[in-house]
């Protein structure tokens, strides 16, 4: 499995960087999230993707291979991938991983190679900034264009045989009844037996693609959204409740339904609609136009209800959304509610929330049950008319009874596709509406995965510099930091300190990009992250919460989780260095011990010190406590406390605080008030000088704090 795992991985990297483009071990086993490096020709497409690189995978034979532009990965029978770099009539080079270029004869590479190929090419895949839209699906359609063909095909033929069954009734009352020829009405009804038959099994055939089809299309469009949403930046989650995202989301059913359903057919539909007409007119030009005469009447229909249903579906919307957020708010909540016995006043609102959505969601579907009412008395107000005008007809000798009812079935195929277009139009609507939803995730623009412009340090030391860092939520908010400028050597333990809502949160999160500052530098080790790869900065930074989220899943697992195929050796060390193995190994399962969601089953302390393993099990060079002890027991602050010089050994500390006791190790500490540092030096000197931090610690000596 090993030399699965290293052939892959050195074969695309040696692609790579002859194509210039700067990526490395470790960025690629975090983009794809993969278990000690392996590397299949699946993940090397994936990764090409995101590099911004062609990449594509194909089944060759030797004499084709000769004719690419090489150097290209190849696949072994044996599952391991080298790289092709040259190759002639008798000799072909190959290098494989850990091993120098080789020479070998084309018998001996026909033994190795399986067929498979992967190429690989420098011209850049360059992302259009386009605003999200029906556009945005048209190339994940068109993926799948072969199969939408073949459902097209299956429903002309099925519309095909749907004029047949009118003629054949013509005949029957014309001819059969009225000659009482009965071996024709026999040839005829089993005739036209057959014809349904065959129907069926295209309609089969038909649903069975189709649904395959749709399914696929499913899954890569919301894989997209999965994505896109995971990728945006850490404000567009701070700034929207999480019912309502979780809402917008589930409007991409709603859109695919809309694209891969009825406008398909209806295209079909539109077509036959000329074909029955053409028909018509040679029944009865009068009552052909009588026909015609009820299209702009559908027209005006959806005319005068179209802004109403659309008022109607965005009240809808925004009373689910509301509905959404508050249970997920009393979900996460439910403590709270129990602790303070609040289960009437929340089951109150809760059903004040549900009567307004189905309030809404009862007016949405009066809206178009009226839409469709009027446009079924207007079909049938038509059909009237042709029946009463083509009965005068018959009397008048102008129609036999079997032309009648013919045209009759006919109209029927015509008014019963324009009455559907009357639905799809409120379909449009309902799925126009979707768009624009799910338009606030797709056109806010994400943080870079991987950006091969972007610098990739290859070892930091844990120096942080600030220079005149402005920072605000939104354009027309205050700044939250003010001009902070600071400087911190590699291997100090800073403590941040201040009231609350100084921003002291809001500095270790713009060292961890997920915040960008209005103007200023932010540097490590001298270089502005400004120009480094975001997901490569934050590997380099381990970061402990007041409140750390526990995932569904092992203490091993959770501890491992940005860190997949790490050794168990690994695992317990951090595990002993957080001051967690004893309790761990004191649990029936040890480390493969499940706990819930949220850290179901574990107390505060005990969760702060898992959290504190999987900060430091990635080794990093800057550790950030953000008040990490702030609401735990005085024994589990103190076993964290007595492991603390063991944690930050070798590292770049900024200790968050409220509890100014926790700083005892610092070597210096910085004190913000208002976005504003305005103190920056040893307890001894801040103590000395009897400044803001003088003043605090007397408040909490006081026990006033």
């Amino acid at each position: 499995m090993e030399n699965i795992i290293n052939s892959g991985m050195a074969s695309f990297l040696t692609m790579t960087h002859l194509l210039n483009v700067n990526v490395s071990k470790e960025q690629l086993n975090h983009i794809l999230s993969l278990n000690v490096g392996d590397m299949t020709e699946i993940e090397m497409m994936t990764a090409a993707r995101l590099l911004k690189i062609k990449g594509k995978i194909k089944e060759l034979k030797y004499e084709q291979l000769e004719e690419l532009n090489v150097p290209v990965i190849c696949k072994a029978k044996d599952d391991t991938y080298f790289i092709v770099g040259k190759t002639d009539n008798n000799k072909v080079m190959i290098l494989k991983a850990n091993k120098p270029p080789k020479l070998i004869s084309v018998e001996e590479f026909r033994d190795i190679f399986s067929g498979t190929v992967i190429l690989l090419s420098n011209k850049s895949i360059i992302d259009k900034e386009a605003v999200f839209g029906f556009k945005w699906f048209i190339p994940t359609i068109l993926k799948y264009k072969k199969e939408f063909i073949e459902v097209l095909v299956a429903v002309f033929v099925i519309q095909i045989l749907g004029i047949l069954t009118p003629l054949v009734t013509q005949v029957i009352v014309d001819k059969v009844l009225v000659h009482r020829t009965l071996s024709t009405l026999y040839v005829l009804v089993i005739g036209l037996f057959l014809g349904y038959v065959f129907e069926m099994i295209i309609g089969l055939a038909k649903s069975y693609v189709f649904t395959h089809t749709t399914n696929r299309i499913d899954v890569m469009l919301s894989d997209k959204l999965f994505k896109h949403l995971f990728a945006l930046p850490l404000r567009y989650f701070e700034s929207r409740r999480t019912g309502e995202t979780v809402a917008r989301v589930r409007e991409l059913d709603s859109i695919r339904s809309f694209l891969t359903g009825t406008p398909l057919s209806s295209l079909i539909d539109l077509f036959f609609i000329i074909i029955y007409i053409i028909i018509l007119f040679f029944y009865s030009v009068p009552l052909t136009f009588v026909v015609i005469a009820s299209m702009p009447v559908f027209a005006i229909l959806s005319i005068i209800v179209t802004p109403l249903f659309k008022q109607r579906l965005d009240e809808k919307f925004n009373a689910g959304a509301e509905t959404q957020s508050y249970l997920v708010e009393c979900i996460t909540g439910v403590q709270t509610i129990k602790s303070f016995a609040l289960e009437p006043k929340v089951e109150k609102k809760w059903g004040s929330l549900q009567a307004d959505y189905v309030k809404a969601g009862y007016k949405t579907s009066m809206v178009a049950g009226t839409a469709n009412t009027l446009g079924q008395f207007i079909q049938k107000t038509f059909d009237l008319l042709i029946l009463f005008m083509g009965a005068k007809y018959v009397m008048a000798g102008r129609f036999t009874v079997g032309e009648l009812v013919a045209f009759r079935m006919l109209s029927g195929r015509v008014s019963g596709p324009v009455l559907r277009f009357v639905q799809l139009w409120q379909e449009y609507q309902q799925a126009s509406m979707s768009v624009k939803r799910i338009g606030d995730i797709f056109n806010t623009s994400t943080e870079p995965r991987v950006d091969i412009n972007k610098l990739s340090l290859p070892s930091i030391k844990g120096r942080i510099t600030f220079e005149k860092v402005k920072f605000r939520y939104r354009i027309d908010a205050p700044e939250v930091i003010k001009n902070i400028s600071f400087d911190i050597e590699p291997g100090q333990i800073i403590g941040v300190v201040g009231r609350s809502g100084s921003g002291k949160s809001t500095i270790s999160k713009l060292i961890q990009r997920l915040y960008i500052p209005e103007s200023g530098k932010i540097m490590v080790d001298g270089v502005d992250i400004s120009l480094v790869d975001p997901a490569w900065l934050r590997r380099q930074i381990g970061v402990v919460l007041q409140e750390n989220f526990m995932f569904n899943g092992s203490i091993a697992e959770n501890i491992s989780i940005h860190c997949p195929g790490v050794s168990m050796e690994k695992i317990i060390a951090a595990a002993k260095i957080a001051g967690a193995n004893d309790f761990i190994m004191h649990m029936q399962n040890g480390y493969d011990t499940m706990i819930g969601e949220k850290g179901v089953g574990l107390s505060g302390g005990q969760k702060q010190r898992i959290a504190i393993a999987r900060a430091i099990i990635s080794n990093p060079r800057i550790l950030i406590f953000d008040e990490a002890t702030s609401a735990l027991d005085y024994e589990s602050e103190s076993i964290i406390q007595n492991n603390l010089q063991e944690i930050c050994k070798g590292r770049t500390v900024l200790i968050i605080a409220h509890r100014l006791s926790t700083l005892k190790d610092a070597n210096k500490i910085m004190v913000i008030d208002n976005g504003e540092l305005v103190e920056f030096d040893t307890k001894e000197k801040l103590m000395s000088n009897q400044g803001l931090y003088y003043y605090l610690y007397n408040m909490q000596k006081e026990g006033r704090v």
